[in-house]
């Protein structure tokens, strides 16, 4: 079944992989992507769904050094060379909208200030183009700006449709602005965005509902990574954590998103699985950082019945004729880590193609 088609929203997938967003830091202080990431993209067309890397939606949402911009019209152009070529392939993209929220430096943002649910910073340091900088304390963002917040980003979805992506999936997960309103350490407001597991969920619901409002449900997917304590995040409270995902998935199902994505070290646990069942549409799993995911994995979890398709990271960096090589079970190239961060076009576009020994 992993190699069987799925619909989503108005995609038909033909197969169930499905590339994970992944940071690559190749498009330059601007924020537009090149030609060298179009190549990268346009290489995996042929896995069933490709996730962007996280874009993000102004120059404050900006996480990293290199990290692709959607905000700007030469962002915009850059990106729409990436979906031309993508669907020349005869493949499919959703570009992931990502505000980083504190999970940045004012080295980064270009001196934009760092803004947060709340003035807790992450503890540790932060890669910066001036070498590693603790992470600054954030300003919280008072309620009447949230507005504006998601305002930036539903401008950066409709960037999105108008570069040519099938859709956008929502970054609430790995400790980004959106999950840093979820999470208890993390937000400590005392205002209607804060506190209870409610509470705790009102901006991210608030913000599927805007962008779905924008772009329409069937273009609209969401990810997010419960229990996956990454920057800074510490959702330790198996009950509160329950409550508060539940109550997410409650208040979005009933919009028919395209689907939504989980970010989980046990996919096939009862806290997964229950919300599946919560949330009834197209399910993708991901098993996370740090564990990368097996062809025979992937295959059980679409079998099993756990998923209806699965994100890969790594195998998909390294082998961008992934779909094929776990179809026929062909060897795998192996991803070498020292390259995911840098800026050329080695460990991005030079991994090779498996090569019948006939062709």
């Amino acid at each position: 079944m992993l190699f069987s088609t799925l619909t989503l929203g108005e995609l038909e997938l033909p197969n169930r992989l499905v590339m994970a967003p992944l940071t690559r830091v190749r498009s330059g202080e601007a924020g537009v992507p090149g030609p060298l990431v179009v190549e990268h993209y346009r290489q995996r067309a042929s896995l069933g769904l490709i996730v962007s890397e996280g874009t993000h939606p102004s120059a404050g949402a900006r996480s990293y050094a290199g990290q692709p911009g959607i905000f700007t019209p030469e962002q915009v152009a850059g990106w729409k060379k990436v979906t031309d070529a993508v669907h020349a392939e005869g493949g499919r993209m959703f570009a992931q909208i990502m505000h980083g929220g504190r999970v940045s430096h004012q080295d980064i943002t270009g001196g934009a200030e760092i803004v947060a649910p709340s003035a807790v910073a992450v503890e540790g340091t932060v890669h910066t183009p001036a070498g590693k900088q603790p992470y600054p304390v954030p300003r919280a963002l008072d309620t009447d700006e949230l507005p504006m917040v998601i305002q930036e980003l539903v401008n950066a979805s409709l960037n999105a449709i108008e570069a040519g992506f099938d859709g956008v999936e929502l970054h609430s997960a790995n400790g980004y602005l959106l999950h840093e309103f979820l999470a208890p350490n993390s937000n400590i407001r005392t205002d209607s965005y804060g506190g209870s597991p409610e509470n705790r969920a009102r901006f991210v619901i608030e913000t599927v509902n805007a962008v779905v409002a924008a772009v329409g449900a069937n273009r609209v997917g969401i990810r997010i990574s419960p229990e996956h304590n990454v920057q800074g995040i510490a959702e330790t409270d198996a009950a509160d954590v329950r409550a508060t995902y539940e109550v997410l998935v409650d208040s979005i199902a009933p919009l028919n998103l395209a689907y939504l994505s989980v970010l989980h070290h046990e996919p096939t646990g009862q806290l997964v699985q229950d919300l599946r069942s919560r949330f009834s549409g197209p399910f993708l799993v991901n098993t996370g950082f740090g564990v990368v995911t097996t062809r025979e994995e992937a295959v059980s979890l679409v079998a099993d019945g756990h998923a209806d398709a699965v994100v890969v990271g790594r195998p998909a960096i390294a082998n961008p004729d992934l779909a094929r090589r776990w179809k026929e079970s062909l060897p795998l190239n192996e991803p070498d880590a020292s390259t995911f961060y840098s800026t050329g076009a080695e460990g991005y576009t030079d991994y090779p193609f498996y090569q019948d020994s006939n062709s």
